[in-house]
């Protein structure tokens, strides 16, 4: 396994073989997008949900390919849909509750019937409100976890808030659950977002299959993902490989 470390973020290169090994750990599991990343130099509380997080992974092809051109580090690319693949699988197998956290009551539905038919896993599901950046203590929805007994949680809503939630449960839950923030990779699966497959992740083209099936949605938020780049250039001295 390869560790980057920039700002103080671990982020965890691996292989589809340490991949099946990880996968099985509990803990805080985040993949941060381009726009996500851009916000970093804003955005305190989102910085520290990825500090705290037990594996941060390379979803953001853009950052991957900063790393290669202008500092020669060479790491492999773990969107939230190859992640998801494994996953999947590993449920599948297992047989572990789910309990999901999805946008909305629309996609809550087409969730728990993927995950009922196709990964034959018993999952329980929780319609988030519309959390602020600063999320204060959701009562309601750790109860709902305990109640459930189940130990494995999807984090589906948007990503730079479901990282700060990711990292308010793990504080308030007990060690032993795993939080996946996948966001909408989820929706990959159950056709709610736009068609997607290997080759498509493979050759880092999953943003503009979005920005084609929803231009209005992912459009702004891809551009904004140049910030990243500007931030990338001052800080990259002291990005460092271990």
């Amino acid at each position: 396994m390869k560790i980057v470390n920039f700002l103080d973020i671990k982020f965890s290169s691996i292989n589809k073989l340490s991949l099946k090994k990880v996968i099985k750990k509990k803990g805080l599991f985040v993949f941060p997008s381009g726009p996500g990343l851009s916000e970093l130099g804003i955005n305190s509380d989102y910085h520290k949900s990825l500090i705290n997080s037990d594996y941060v992974f390379f979803d953001s092809g853009f950052f991957v390919l900063l790393l290669r051109i202008f500092k020669n580090i060479n790491i492999d690319k773990l969107s939230g849909y190859k992640f998801l693949k494994v996953y999947f699988n590993y449920l599948k197998i297992s047989k572990k509750k789910v309990f999901s956290i999805d946008p909305n009551l629309r996609l809550s539905s087409s969730y728990r019937l993927y995950l009922k038919e196709k990964i034959k896993v018993k999952s329980f599901h929780y319609i988030a409100p519309k959390y602020s950046s600063k999320i204060k203590i959701d009562k309601n929805l750790i109860k709902k976890i305990y109640d459930s007994k189940a130990k494995e949680i999807i984090i589906n809503i948007g990503g730079g808030i479901q990282e700060i939630l990711g990292y308010h449960l793990k504080k308030k839950l007990n060690k032993d659950f795993k939080i996946v923030c996948t966001g909408a990779a989820i929706a990959f699966f159950t056709g709610d977002q736009s068609p997607i497959n290997s080759n498509i992740d493979k050759f880092y083209l999953g943003w503009l299959f979005r920005i084609i099936y929803n231009p209005k949605i992912f459009l702004p938020r891809y551009l904004s993902a140049f910030k990243l780049f500007f931030l990338f250039i001052k800080k990259k001295n002291t990005i460092s490989l271990h």
